[in-house]
């Protein structure tokens, strides 16, 4: 099967998370990624446990399908290779702060008078302009400050960061989504662009119904829990052995889901007849609906629930989730064999596609591992000629 990303080449400059997570996404779609890592040092992340073997598998986790070389850009003769390489790119992606790249000479001005057709992609803390520009930002820096943690916690508790990085994540999958209409762009009229992504920006576009929430009714939202605050029930609510997350979101479920607790009262009580008024009173059809779903387990009401149509799942720890038939079914745990770390198991593609499905092929390589191949089979240099750059220190 073909993928949907062959032919495509990306130089990817990114290093931690933002960068590689938007490149992974590329990678596994069956573009030619290579991985440019500084000599020696590599990417940050390649320091981050836990180590298999002395490997990290947070880098791995993040850069499979990837080629990796390793080029010293302080180097003049390194610049000259990379510009070099350019020429033949498609795709170039960094996660620099902003002005890094003019500083070396490589902005997306200069490169796109080598090759007018390449698509340049930048994910930084703030972006590329405005007044935050040159400031550093890390994933819980653009949390804290993209109102998102404001809203995540316990009801009337402080404000809580979202346990995965989503402040990276969501800009690798702005990013790739950027490059992606950018190259759709280009197949049409062969003009290249800049695509400048900031995680300050995607923390903004998530934050969804909070924004119309606090323009319709002046109140800034706070944490509300594991609560929806605008649909009811929509939360999780106590059984015998732990607890079921229930989403009745519309007035037919709510009926459904009345009708398997044998509590058909509710449907004619006015506090419950409606969504804005079960909302209001969501503590007290909580606490009745707690009296119900205490009687039994929570798998014996995932049965029931299900039997019914109404939407629900247990609250899975991570190894639960690893081990969830339907999770396995499609393939969104898969294991590599890593040279040195051996096998392990990671997040599968979440984009199914019925022509052009993506897989994970290769492992994340060693730092620099395809170094000799890119520069042989790209720029054509020779065993000489790449034994000289070497003892340049180029690599």
């Amino acid at each position: 099967m073909k993928q949907a990303l062959e032919g495509i080449k990306v130089l990817d400059l990114t290093r931690v998370l933002a960068g590689p997570y938007a490149t992974m996404v590329m990678a596994d779609m069956g573009a030619e990624v290579i991985k440019i890592e500084t000599p020696k040092i590599g990417d940050d992340s390649r320091h981050f446990g836990p180590y298999i073997n002395h490997e990290s598998a947070y880098f791995m986790s993040l850069n499979r399908n990837k080629k990796s070389m390793t080029l010293n850009l302080k180097k003049e003769k390194a610049k000259e290779l990379f510009l070099e390489m350019v020429k033949h790119a498609d795709v170039i992606v960094e996660n620099y702060r902003p002005g890094t790249m003019e500083k070396l000479g490589l902005g997306y001005e200069e490169l796109k008078k080598i090759n007018p057709r390449i698509i340049y992609a930048a994910a930084s803390g703030f972006g590329h302009s405005g007044p935050y520009s040159k400031r550093a930002a890390y994933d819980a820096v653009v949390q804290a400050m993209g109102g998102i943690m404001s809203i995540t916690g316990e009801v009337g508790g402080v404000p809580t960061r979202v346990g995965p990085s989503i402040g990276d994540i969501t800009a690798g999958l702005f990013s790739a989504i950027g490059i992606l209409a950018a190259l759709n762009y280009r197949n049409e009229t062969g003009i290249g662009q800049k695509v400048d992504v900031a995680m300050l920006d995607c923390q903004v576009a998530i934050l969804e119904n909070a924004i119309a929430r606090y323009v319709v009714t002046g109140e800034v939202p706070k944490p509300a829990g594991n609560r929806h605050t605008s649909i009811t029930p929509f939360e999780p609510f106590e059984t015998l052995d732990g607890e079921i997350m229930i989403a009745a979101g519309n007035d037919v479920l709510f009926q459904k889901m009345c009708n398997v607790m044998n509590q058909n009262s509710w449907l004619e009580d006015e506090r419950f007849m409606t969504n804005p008024s079960r909302t209001k009173h969501a503590d007290e059809l909580k606490e009745l609906i707690e009296e119900v779903t205490k009687t039994k387990n929570t798998e014996q009401w995932q049965n029931i629930l299900d039997e019914a149509g109404v939407p629900n799942g247990p609250i899975n720890t991570i190894d639960k989730v690893l081990e969830d038939p339907q999770v396995k079914a499609r393939e969104m745990i898969v294991e590599v064999d890593h040279p040195v770390a051996g096998h392990l198991k990671m997040a599968g593609v979440p984009i199914k596609m019925s022509e052009t499905q993506g897989k994970v092929v290769n492992p994340a390589p060693l730092l620099g591992e395809h170094t000799h191949e890119v520069i042989k089979e790209l720029l054509g240099y020779s065993d000489e000629e790449i034994k000289l750059l070497e003892e340049e220190g180029i690599f």
